[in-house]
Parts: structure tokens; C-alpha cells; sequence
């Protein structure tokens, strides 16, 4: 297998992450976003909406959407457990995966790319404005889900802290202000940054 990314998108950050937790080690190209290739014809025929991660199968097939990639993986090499290990926790898992990624990452990236876009696009002022005022709602819930336990979902890591890293990272970098008093959260993310995972990006 062969995993395409790009260093500066949070999407392949967090599986990036996952395979540093599970100890994988895959093949990994970097596509450059600035340089467009991921317009190129070479990567189209992978992922034909332009995106990234995109993960080359044994087969010469590929399979692009970070969760899909990450669940892939899970099945094939279940231990140690990243999504669950019954139907309640691997629910429980999935959904706070879901809010790091829909109530976090995906507003943290409106923001990006209607301010200072890596992509060049074009500001769009009011939908950054938007995005702003969504971002504390997700941000609150996942503080106060954090106050009393070392990772998102518990005791161990799992997939929802390798999204809500990739989102706080990517904020961060691109000076995206994460609400201060989300004071569990930034304990967290300090916390997770140290572990081999986020490291050996």
C-alpha cells in the first residue's frame, strides 16, 4: 500500500497520526498542494476530486477519504484498538470522531480558505465570520468531555484524537484562534504532541 499526502492538510495529518499509533508503516508520497499536483493526471486517476490522503491499494486500486482509509485499516490490523473494541465504544469513538471533525477541522478550514488561503482562494470575509462564531460550540463540548481523561475518548487514544489534533494543529498554524478557555483541550493537545505519533510527522 501507498499513502498520498500532503504535509500542510489536516485530513492526511490524522492519518498519518493513526499509522504512528498503530505502528504501521506504509510507503508515503507528499503531494505538493501549493505546485497543483494534485490536479496532475497521475493523481486524478487516484482521487479524482483532486484530494488528499489517497491510499494506493495492493491492487493498483485507490481509496481516498481519510475516515474510510483510517476504518480500512482498523479491520486489517485490529491491535491495538483505534475505533473500539465492542459496538457501544466503537459508537462512542465514532461520534466524538465526528465532532473533532465536523465541529472542529471542518470549521477550522472555512476559516483558512475564506482568510489567508494556502490554495490562493479568494477571502470570503462573512463566511469566516460564520466559521468563527461556530468553532467555541464544538471546542466547549469536547473541553468539557476532556476534563477528566488523558484522551478524547478515554484512557487511550483512538481515532477522535488523531482528527482533533490534525484540526487544533492546522489551526494553529495557520493563526486560526482556538477559544482560551478551552483550557482541557490545550492541556490535551500539548500533552498529545509529545507522543511518538505526532513526532515522527
Amino acid at each position: 500500500m501507498k499513502l498520498y499526502y500532503s504535509p500542510m492538510a489536516p485530513n492526511p495529518t490524522k492519518v498519518r497520526i493513526y499509522l504512528g499509533e498503530k505502528g504501521l508503516e506504509l510507503e508515503q508520497v507528499s503531494v505538493n498542494l501549493r505546485k497543483g499536483e494534485q490536479r496532475s493526471s497521475e493523481h486524478l486517476a487516484r482521487s479524482p476530486l483532486a484530494k488528499v490522503p489517497a491510499l494506493e491499494l495492493d491492487d493498483g486500486t485507490c481509496l481516498t477519504e481519510s475516515l474510510a482509509i483510517i476504518e480500512l485499516l482498523e479491520e486489517l490490523h485490529p491491535d491495538p484498538p483505534m475505533i473500539g473494541v465492542d459496538p457501544f465504544e466503537r459508537a462512542r469513538v465514532r461520534s466524538l470522531e465526528r465532532l473533532a471533525d465536523l465541529g472542529v477541522l471542518v470549521v477550522v478550514g472555512r476559516i483558512v480558505h475564506a482568510t489567508r488561503s494556502p490554495l490562493g482562494l479568494p477571502p470570503v470575509p462573512e463566511i469566516a465570520e460564520a466559521a468563527r462564531r461556530e468553532l467555541p460550540k464544538a471546542l466547549a463540548i469536547l473541553d468539557t468531555n476532556l476534563a477528566d481523561r488523558a484522551f478524547v475518548a478515554g484512557d487511550h487514544p483512538t481515532i477522535a484524537d488523531c482528527t482533533l489534533w490534525a484540526a487544533i494543529n492546522f489551526a494553529r498554524l495557520r493563526q486560526v484562534e482556538i477559544d482560551p478557555s478551552s483550557r482541557n483541550v490545550e492541556r490535551w493537545f500539548g500533552d498529545f504532541s509529545q507522543r511518538p505519533s505526532v513526532g515522527n510527522l
